[in-house]
């Protein structure tokens, strides 16, 4: 069990503490060639304003990190990059490439993701002074395992700030307090965090075609939120925009064992759909983790709710 420190831009922290409350929440890394692995999901990650003002302001909690383009990031996440239109993030990213000596970011350069829910702005009075073993020149922030005295001390802080966070911000209240024994938070994901942490589990592929062009990849809920479904991804299926559409309109479905079923009911209604009958009975590409697969009760729910058999 750990909490990070990262090191954070004002402007970033202002636009979003004026947005406050927020679900989720992109941190994100204009380089865009490494990604975060300092945390779990479920652990503490807290924002420290850059220098002159130095202080500890907020935080979230760190739920997925992955390397995306610039275009997938503003399509996920819109304002809560902390900026108010695409044209100004590219305009932020590029800026900051540019200082750093990187190469020419275009709309499909990735970047580096850090999704936060249950994110906390907190008011100038209330910020906290930055330990005094974090070294204000670090780069990339400082990681402190909960057994330290600073690490311990942080997550008593952070843990306080989540208890009081509004219902809108919170994905999930924590089923005990950070501090005392160590544990996880658990959290359910927001949209744009969903989106992101899909897109991986399948490796940015298509699970019925492997189609890897990320543009046209959606990832679709099992059972939609409408109707009780959640932003889990066990409830998720990476999948091309036709096939997600034919998906959600019952046409098409995945069976608890992987098969993908095309419904006679889309050659009945519209005469057509050659295309996808030469997949029918075709099996997924499932992630490679167990715990990331599709839930086989959702599977069986939209076999038996909505597909037009």
């Amino acid at each position: 069990m750990s909490v990070y420190v990262y090191p954070t831009d004002s402007k970033w922290f202002r636009f979003l503490q004026s947005r406050d409350p927020l679900d989720e929440v992109n941190f994100w890394q204009p380089g865009g060639s490494t990604e975060f692995h300092a945390l779990k999901p479920g652990e503490l990650f807290l924002f420290r304003l850059k220098s002159p003002i130095n202080k500890i302001a907020g935080g979230g909690i760190f739920a997925h990190a992955s390397l995306f383009p610039i275009s997938g990031a503003w399509e996920a996440f819109g304002e809560k990059n902390g900026v108010r239109s695409f044209p100004e993030l590219f305009s932020a990213i590029s800026r900051y490439r540019l200082k750093n000596g990187s190469t020419i970011a275009t709309a499909d350069t990735p970047i580096g993701c850090i999704v936060l829910e249950s994110p906390f702005f907190l008011p100038e009075h209330s910020w906290i002074a930055t330990p005094s073993d974090y070294h204000l020149n670090l780069v990339q922030g400082k990681r402190f395992p909960l057994e330290s005295e600073t690490g311990h001390l942080l997550a008593e802080w952070g843990a306080r700030q989540l208890a009081i966070l509004p219902p809108s911000a919170v994905t999930e209240r924590p089923v005990a307090p950070m501090y005392g024994e160590p544990t996880l938070i658990r959290h359910r994901l927001g949209q744009g965090a969903f989106r992101l942490v899909v897109s991986d589990a399948y490796s940015k592929r298509c699970a019925v075609t492997g189609e890897k062009t990320l543009p046209v990849l959606e990832a679709a809920h099992i059972k939609p939120v409408a109707s009780g479904g959640e932003h889990r991804i066990d409830n998720g299926l990476l999948l091309r925009s036709d096939i997600h559409k034919l998906f959600d309109l019952g046409y098409a479905t995945v069976t608890p064992s992987g098969e993908f079923r095309v419904s006679p009911k889309l050659k009945e209604t519209w005469m057509n759909g050659h295309v996808y009958y030469a997949l029918d009975r075709s099996m997924i590409r499932w992630p490679s983790r167990d715990d990331e697969r599709p839930s086989p009760l959702f599977l069986e729910w939209h076999n038996d709710t909505v597909f037009r058999s």
